[in-house]
């Protein structure tokens, strides 16, 4: 394996120019503009923020677009990028400028410099916890409650000691705060020290401004260590080494690491399970991947946890996915016309639709209306008292399995709450200083809906559409 030390400006010119790409097996673009602030932070202040691993082949591999337009040239290089793929990203989107693309939606990486940071160590420790599924998620220094005049003063005073934040309107008003992205884009310091408020040489800032400016462009200096792996590595081979880089590290969910293993088995399955997505996006239900690649492994191996994929016949796993589609658009099916449940919104857990769609397996899609009724009493009843929001999820999920698959009969997932919660029924005191991310919040909605309430200002019927 070769080692060798790349600057970020020449890796993120690789990237641009399509010389590196993303194989199947690697996830979407998942970083929130947090993780890139802190990223930045890292780099300015010359800590170390990981290695980067690529595989130079000749081997034709199923790829995936990235979060960012590449150039396509007949005469780059082909490198697969396989750990490092969403720092690169960020550094992309923010030196270029350019924005990110994740599910069909586009929107720039804005991170504000602060002029004006204190020297020395950060005063204000950042703790990330894990990536979330979406950058596009609403994103900014404020967690958007309202805060008053005194509480709103404060945040800004702690906002100050940063160095690097996310964009928001309010701080780009402040003459010390400067795009990140402007910085790089721009080398004429005049423009940008004008803008920061700085009129001669004979400001005191001047000097500071523009040596923390050089600084900051300087992180396109910053070399990371890249290890590259040999051709003659075999795409299995490389991936079990993407698998065990990501588990050790912990970077990865469980998921991704299945979807993994199987991608690099079974070609183009990545476009196959994004294709069922919008498919699902139609009837306005948002299924995750993590929860597709979960449906194949419930019907090729009738239990949830992903540690049997690796060893899996592909063929089981192929017949495994086109049981777990149909099975799914029973869920939806399910879920929207006899439970009124309009989208995904209304579950307390995604995994519902996992034991909805191992019944209509089980039962052909054949249900009668007793089996529809009890299999309804029994969705609205786990899904109000949060039956796999509590414990363990996948042990849970395996219980019912378990009774699904064995042909107990739909009545036997039942027992199972009752030992979970002791009893069914609501009580008026169960609602009793419940909000709206409360599981029984969706219950009221629910049986509001069905009993053919109307807004009272509308007069319109009850709806997630409007």
């Amino acid at each position: 394996m070769q080692q060798q030390n790349i600057s970020i400006s020449t890796l993120v010119d690789m990237y641009k120019r399509g010389e590196l790409r993303l194989p199947e097996i690697q996830r979407h673009y998942v970083w929130r503009a947090t993780r890139v602030r802190d990223l930045l932070d890292s780099l300015y202040r010359g800590y170390p923020s990981g290695s980067i691993l690529m595989w130079e082949t000749d081997e034709p591999v199923p790829t995936r677009d990235s979060a960012i337009a590449q150039d396509t040239s007949a005469f780059v290089g082909r490198k697969l990028l396989l750990d490092g793929q969403q720092r690169l990203t960020s550094l992309t989107a923010v030196v270029n400028g350019e924005p990110v693309h994740v599910r069909g939606r586009k929107r720039p990486i804005e991170i504000l410099f602060n002029l004006e940071h204190p020297d020395g160590p950060p005063t204000d420790v950042i703790e990330v916890e894990s990536d979330e599924e979406s950058p596009l998620s609403a994103e900014d220094e404020f967690d958007g409650d309202e805060e008053d005049a005194d509480e709103r003063e404060g945040f800004h005073e702690k906002l100050s000691r940063r160095t690097f934040v996310v964009a928001s309107k309010g701080l780009l008003s402040q003459p010390q705060w400067v795009r990140v992205s402007e910085v790089f884009g721009n080398n004429n310091d005049g423009q940008l020290l004008q803008k920061a408020g700085v009129k001669s040489f004979d400001d005191p800032r001047y000097q500071r401004y523009s040596d923390r400016i050089k600084k900051l462009r300087a992180i396109c200096d910053y070399s990371y260590v890249v290890h590259v792996l040999e051709r003659t590595m075999s795409y299995e081979e490389v991936t079990e080494i993407f698998v065990r880089v990501n588990s050790l590290g912990a970077k990865l969910r469980s998921s991704d690491l299945a979807l993994a293993q199987m991608t690099s088995r079974w070609p183009n399955l990545l476009r196959q399970l994004e294709e069922f997505q919008d498919e699902c996006e139609q009837s306005w239900f948002t299924i995750e991947l993590g929860q597709l690649v979960r449906a194949i492994v419930v019907f090729a191996t009738q239990q949830c946890l992903f540690r049997s994929v690796a060893t899996t016949p592909v063929d089981k796993l192929k017949k495994g996915w086109e049981e777990a589609k149909e099975g799914l658009r029973f869920a939806i099916n399910f879920l929207r016309s006899n439970a009124g449940i309009e989208d995904e919104s209304l579950l307390s857990s995604p995994m519902f639709i996992h034991a909805l769609a191992a019944v209509s397996r089980v039962k052909d899609n054949k249900l009668t209306g007793d089996e529809q009724r009890k299999l309804l009493h029994w969705l609205l009843v786990a899904n109000a008292r949060g039956r796999y929001s509590r414990g363990s999820t996948e042990t849970l999920l395996n219980e019912d399995l378990a009774i699904i698959f064995r042909g107990a009969g739909i009545e036997g997932l039942i027992d199972p709450v009752k030992r979970q919660f002791g009893r069914l029924h609501v009580e008026p005191g169960d609602l009793a200083g419940r909000g709206v991310n409360s599981p029984l919040f969706s219950l009221a909605y629910l049986a509001l809906k069905a009993n053919h309430a109307k807004d009272w200002y509308s007069g319109l019927g009850l709806s997630l559409t409007h």
